[in-house]
C-alpha cells in the first residue's frame, strides 16, 4: 500500500512540474491578471502533499521485528599455542554455542 501511494505522489509531482513550464510559456504571449490563483494553487498543493506525506510517515500499523536469539557465550581457560616461542600458555577464550 505504501508503494502505491508513494508512486502516485511521485507521478503527481512529475506531472505538475511539466504543467508549470507550460504556463510560463503562455505567459509571454497572453495578458494575464495576477489574481493570486497561482499562489493559492501552490498552497493547496503543499497542504495536500503535506497531508499525504504525514499519513505515510505516521503509519500506525504495529511493526513486528523478529530478532534471532543471541548465541550463548562464555569464557573458558584453554591452552593455546604460543606463536612467539612455540610453547603453550593458558588463555581465556570466548566459546559460543
Amino acid at each position: 500500500m505504501k508503494n502505491i501511494v508513494l508512486s502516485a505522489v511521485i507521478a503527481t509531482v512529475a506531472a505538475s512540474a511539466g504543467l508549470g513550464q507550460v504556463d510560463a510559456a503562455f505567459a509571454r504571449s497572453h495578458h494575464h491578471h495576477n489574481d493570486g490563483a497561482a499562489v493559492a494553487g501552490g498552497l493547496a498543493a503543499g497542504v495536500i502533499g503535506g497531508l499525504v506525506g504525514g499519513a505515510i510517515a505516521n503509519n500506525s500499523e504495529p511493526r513486528y521485528y523478529y530478532s534471532a536469539p543471541r548465541p550463548r557465550c562464555w569464557y573458558e581457560d584453554r591452552q593455546v599455542r604460543d606463536a612467539y616461542d612455540g610453547g603453550w600458555h593458558v588463555e581465556s577464550v570466548r566459546v559460543c554455542d
